[in-house]
Formats: structure tokens, sequence, C-alpha cells
């Protein structure tokens, strides 16, 4: 699965894959050195370097904050509508799995919580198991 074309993607669009890809490692509480090196080239290779390191920070810490106040419901609702189409959420779920596995270790934590995302952006459960499982074993 490939990135759209990133002309083709607009602000709202692409601060929410960075969200999804920054919630998904930040699931079980760390963010390893391997998480934050695929991420923060996940992100580089996505946005061709558009976005600067101080807005990639600002998003993050958007975030931290948000989780703290809302919850999790609340910001997978806000990324569901912000990736309006379904190629768009599979996308996103996708470099979310990525960055999971980036480490080697799928901790129950980042499980659950891929799996509360394909939920929340009406990807189905089994599709959300198997791309976790093979990337998983890549």
């Amino acid at each position: 699965m490939s990135p759209p074309p990133l002309k083709k993607l607009d602000e709202p669009n692409l601060e929410a894959l960075i969200e999804l890809m920054f919630l998904a490692a930040f699931a079980d509480g760390e963010f390893s050195q391997e998480e934050k090196l695929h991420f923060v080239r996940s992100v580089e290779s996505l946005t061709d370097r558009r976005i600067p390191q101080s807005t990639m920070d600002e998003l993050i810490h958007g975030v931290i904050e948000r989780l703290q106040k809302e919850g999790r419901p609340a910001l997978l609702a806000s990324l569901k509508e912000r990736l309006a189409s379904p190629p768009a959420r599979k996308v996103a779920f996708s470099l979310a799995v990525q960055v999971v596995v980036a480490d080697g270790v799928v901790r129950t934590s980042e499980r659950d919580l891929l799996l509360e995302v394909a939920a929340a952006l009406d990807i189905d459960q089994t599709e959300a198991v198997d791309l976790l499982r093979k990337l998983a074993a890549s």
C-alpha cells in the first residue's frame, strides 16, 4: 500500500497522517529511538521534507495535549473526519502499523491501539490484523 501522491494531500490529511503515526508510536507510552527514527523518516518521505521539525513538534505536542484533555476516542473521531476517504484511512493505518513494528516488538498495548484505530477508521478488523501480522513478520 503506497502513500497517495503528495500533491493530492491537503494540510488536514497530512496532519492527520502524522498525528496517527505518532499516536501509534506512542501507544505503549514510550517513543523508542527506533520508533522515532522510523517516524521522522516516514514523515520526511511523505512530506518531501516540506514540514519543518518545528511544525512536527507542534503536531506531536498537540496530540499529547488532546489525548490528555479529550481522550483517545475524541482524537480518533477527529482523525476519521479529516481522513475522509477510505483509501486515505487505509494508507494512514498502514503507516501507523509500520511505525509500531519499526522497533521489532509489537506490545499488547500497541496491538490494541491499532485495532481501536482500525475500528474508528472503519477498517475491517480481519484486514487490520492481517496487515499487522504481515508487517510484523517482515
